[in-house]
């Protein structure tokens, strides 16, 4: 009797190993398949979907067989982890295994967002409705409206924002974007400001980055930014009229059409620093840190004005004199890149728009 209960038991313990051996083979086999996929592809998971659910969608489209034996293994190994949604990006080199990789980890594809340096509110909202991957909750509404929804009301957006290139994953909202964007200008503006040269002409970190919005829109030679800083800092100190094209145009708006006259000049608006005293009343532009450094570090000299090269660069100049004549050497070398910069109110020089 005992013998045969021996065998019985042994015969059931072979059973049960051969049972779990082709279990283990199984899952082996299943995590081991290649999706079948002749290109990458992205795979979407909703809120609330499960892995189970997904295996089966992904047996239905072909892309994988077995999903009985994936659906066990996620139990038995993984019940644990959270299945992040988001989009996953499928390749065809990939096996199951690496694609339930991918759910452990959470990596999913990540999208992003520029914020151009020099960029004005209405291309930050262009370059976000544009943008498929983005939950649009702003569209159609006022810039005063939008502002309020980020807990600013009655701030001006421009220049509120820092430029970056921000990741985000499908369906962020707009508004989420914009938050961390301002937020890291607000970081960037205060610890600039807490490191600021003494004896500035500005009552707040706000004016600096008014000054540090024109500073962006003058020039693209980066070297030249703490010069250029230095002529409109000493200008204003001088009680000398800033005269700087770049608020022109932003004061114009949508008239603006590529090119400013010497009646826009002289046409008042709150942004016209040919007829304004001191800074206008807000940025004109989306801010970099070296913009804002700039007008926090303003580089000393005798200079008052400067004329564009017209590649991009000035030539700085300590008097009137010197500037006329910097003036008519380079309007006769103009191209159509040219750029101006603030030249004296009397000054015959043409006026040319600046980009």
């Amino acid at each position: 009797m005992i013998r045969k209960l021996s065998y019985a038991l042994i015969g059931a313990l072979l059973v049960a190993a051969l049972a779990l051996g082709l279990v283990f083979w199984k899952l082996h086999t299943a995590l081991g398949q290649p999706l079948q996929i002749g290109e990458a592809q992205t795979l979407e998971v909703q809120p609330g979907d499960t892995p189970s659910g997904l295996f089966q969608r992904l047996e239905r489209d072909g892309i994988l067989g077995d999903s009985f034996w994936l659906r066990l293994h996620w139990r038995l190994k993984l019940s644990g982890h959270t299945l992040h949604s988001g989009e996953y990006q499928l390749r065809p080199e990939m096996t199951a295994r690496d694609m339930i990789g991918l759910w452990q980890r959470g990596e999913v594809v990540q999208h992003t967002l520029t914020i151009v340096e020099g960029w004005n509110f209405r291309q930050v909202r262009a370059a976000l409705e544009a943008l498929p991957t983005v939950q649009q909750t702003i569209v159609g509404q006022s810039d005063d409206e939008v502002m309020k929804r980020l807990g600013q009301e009655g701030s001006h957006p421009e220049g509120r924002f820092f430029p970056d290139t921000y990741s985000f994953t499908r369906g962020v909202a707009d508004l989420e974007l914009l938050q961390r964007a301002h937020s890291r200008l607000e970081t960037v503006l205060a610890d600039e400001w807490q490191q600021r040269s003494e004896g500035l002409p500005y009552q707040d970190a706000y004016e600096a980055l008014i000054m540090a919005s024109i500073i962006e829109k003058e020039t693209g030679v980066p070297s030249e930014r703490g010069e250029i800083a230095g002529v409109f800092v000493r200008r204003l100190e001088q009680g000398m009229l800033l005269q700087t094209d770049p608020t022109v145009i932003y004061g114009m708006g949508e008239q603006y059409k590529g090119r400013i006259t010497r009646s826009d000049l002289r046409r008042p608006t709150p942004y016209n620093t040919y007829t304004i005293s001191g800074l206008p009343p807000t940025p004109i532009a989306m801010v970099g840190r070296e913009a804002i450094h700039a007008a926090l570090h303003p580089v000393e000299g005798k200079s008052l004005y400067f004329v564009a090269r017209g590649d991009g660069s000035h030539v700085f100049s300590n008097s009137l004199s010197e500037h006329n004549r910097a003036v008519r050497e380079y309007q006769l070398k103009r191209r159509s890149d040219y750029r101006s910069s603030p030249p004296p109110r009397q000054s015959p020089a043409p006026i040319e728009n600046a980009q």
